[in-house]
């Protein structure tokens, strides 16, 4: 089989975006840290913004392997850190002006927004790794596998805790931690089908 043809251009873009993502996250979590109230929401995160920390490692080193200088600036990297940015200042502005609770789900919203991009960056990543060859081929994957599984425990499980305290705050029965984190959910198929059994947990 041949491998498909990829926009190099385009896969420079995307990378100093996902250097941008992962900067921004950084920043995303030490706001979303202040704004939780849930200590196990706290604990999770606090490990996200770890494992966040490492992916800047891991984005540096890629660009490193592609000949990239990863504090190059683009029209797109500049638009993703406006976002962030703003991601930031909606919890600042959540824990000056409402309550703890009010500030604990705008946290959790802005971290559902955040890593929906990061996800999508490096569900891109793997794409291109899939249609490039080469020592490419192999920085791409290489940085795809190390980070893959992360991402998508990032995405899917915020989305649970997201969910869940927004029934709590409904006045509802909540399942905390969510059935995403009690069945350690790691894919989309996997985050649906624990949404559909949490009534079993209640």
């Amino acid at each position: 089989m041949t491998k498909k043809s990829y926009n190099a251009e385009q896969l420079q873009d995307l990378v100093l975006q996902m250097m941008e993502t992962e900067l921004g996250g950084e920043q995303v979590y030490l706001a979303a840290l202040q704004c939780a109230q849930n200590a196990d929401l706290k604990k999770e995160w606090q490990g996200y913004l770890e494992e966040t920390r490492m992916h800047q490692r891991t984005v540096r080193t890629l660009c490193e392997a592609l000949g990239m200088d990863a504090s190059a600036q683009t029209p797109s990297r500049k638009v993703v850190k406006h976002l962030g940015d703003s991601l930031v200042q909606a919890m600042q502005l959540a824990l000056k002006s409402g309550t703890p609770t009010a500030a604990e789900l705008t946290a959790c919203e802005c971290v559902v927004l955040a890593e929906t991009k990061d996800h999508a960056n490096w569900e891109l990543l793997g794409q291109v790794a899939q249609a490039a060859s080469g020592a490419t081929a192999k920085a791409l994957q290489d940085a795809y596998d190390k980070v893959q599984q992360d991402e998508q425990h990032h995405l899917y499980h915020t989305m649970g805790w997201c969910r869940e305290l927004w029934i709590q705050s409904l006045g509802m029965p909540a399942v905390l931690p969510p059935p995403e984190e009690i069945k350690q959910v790691e894919t989309a198929i996997g985050a649906s089908r624990a949404e559909q059994q949490r009534t079993t947990l209640l």
